[in-house]
């Protein structure tokens, strides 16, 4: 009596394999607090965070006034700086009286219109001068008032002029594209995007694959007929999707709660976050393979992925402000391709140009991790 064994493809066995590693890893996803709470609660905080706690606009910032002697001009200049929208104006005749508010930090400047103001003024307008001082601790701040005061001082001068000749005169009118009002929600809501990514596909990634090498598991599945590349595979997915929920997620809560504007299309948004998630989840396996310890995994990976995300890629500080050698750095950090192209997609619409450029560099950098991945995973099971 024969019997007749079938023998599947191997294509068949693969596709098997693969579909059972991808339910295991996505029910491991849903029981895992963790993982909810750095996929979908944390870009929450951080959204919130920058949001509303952090911003850069120098809005009512705090100033003293010094009208050292009434004049007609005097009152005309003070007035304007009191209805300025940017400045929040704390009068008195002597500057010395405002001093110690400058040291103790409760105010950031000091304006100062001497006694001569009026004599000047009467005698040409242009010849005219007041004194800004600024706490220079504060850079960026001190640059806003000397800045804000310089332009109420060209608007009350350029008033003053045409109220009193008929001469023609130039009038030039500052216009800001893709931003028109300078809010810096703007520019730091599409940057947290960036780091919520860098959190699900590099942190969550090294820590959860870290653990398994810790209980045993990995070893157990190597054990497996299962192929490197497929075990890669099945680790990626479940996260590269749960990257692209997170994103989702955090671009809802921006757009309709923070009223970031979407210039861009959905799709431009789509492929740009999943050619990050690449290198995001090919560091984090890499990390989670060269440790095995979810502790160490953790710290290389707040290490190597979510500082240089953060300080590195634009998000913050001005790439072209950094020293030639970090600038020179930057460019072997993944999210500073990611972050122009978000804020371009979000503030300036579809260019794909930029698009494609930035594109091809995250996936040469998920190409090289990847690859690093399945080197190093083989050379663990030997």
């Amino acid at each position: 009596m024969k019997h007749e064994i079938a023998i599947q493809p191997e294509s068949t066995g693969r596709l098997r394999r693969l579909t059972a590693l991808l339910a295991k890893e996505s029910i491991q996803i849903v029981r895992d607090p963790s993982s909810i709470l750095i996929a979908f609660v944390l870009p929450l905080i951080l959204l919130f965070l920058f949001g509303y706690g952090v911003s850069l606009d120098a809005n009512s910032v705090r100033i003293g006034l010094a009208v050292e002697a009434p004049s007609e001009p005097s009152h005309s200049l003070a007035a304007a700086f009191r209805a300025s929208r940017f400045f929040n104006v704390s009068e008195a005749r002597d500057r010395r009286e405002l001093e110690p508010l400058l040291i103790a930090g409760d105010i950031r400047g000091i304006v100062v219109i001497p006694a001569r103001f009026g004599g000047e003024v009467s005698r040409d307008p242009r010849t005219a001068r007041i004194q800004v001082l600024t706490d220079g601790s504060e850079p960026n701040t001190a640059k806003f008032v000397e800045n804000y005061a310089q332009g109420v001082w060209q608007n009350w001068l350029a008033g003053r002029q045409s109220g009193g000749s008929a001469a023609p005169r130039v009038s030039l009118e500052a216009r800001f594209w893709f931003n028109p009002e300078l809010r810096s929600r703007y520019f730091l809501v599409p940057g947290v995007i960036a780091i919520v990514m860098t959190l699900v596909g590099t942190l969550l990634t090294a820590l959860v694959v870290a653990r398994e090498w810790e209980r045993g598991t990995m070893e157990a599945m190597m054990a497996t007929p299962i192929s490197t590349v497929e075990l890669i595979v099945g680790k990626l997915l479940p996260y590269f999707v749960l990257g692209l929920g997170a994103m989702a997620l955090c671009t809802g809560v921006g757009v309709f709660l923070f009223g970031v504007p979407l210039r861009g299309s959905f799709l431009a948004l789509l492929a740009i976050s999943a050619a990050f998630l690449v290198p995001a989840l090919g560091q984090g396996l890499l990390i989670s393979s060269a440790t095995k310890n979810q502790f160490v995994a953790s710290q290389a990976a707040l290490l190597s992925g979510f500082l240089p995300a953060t300080l590195l890629s634009g998000f913050i500080f001005e790439i072209g402000s950094m020293p030639k050698l970090i600038q020179a750095i930057t460019y072997l950090v993944p999210a500073r391709y990611l972050i122009p192209s978000l804020q371009t997609v979000f503030l300036a619409g579809d260019i794909w140009p930029l698009f494609l450029k930035d594109i091809a560099a995250m996936l040469g950098f998920g190409a090289v991790f990847l690859f690093l991945t399945i080197r190093t995973t083989r050379k663990s099971l030997e």
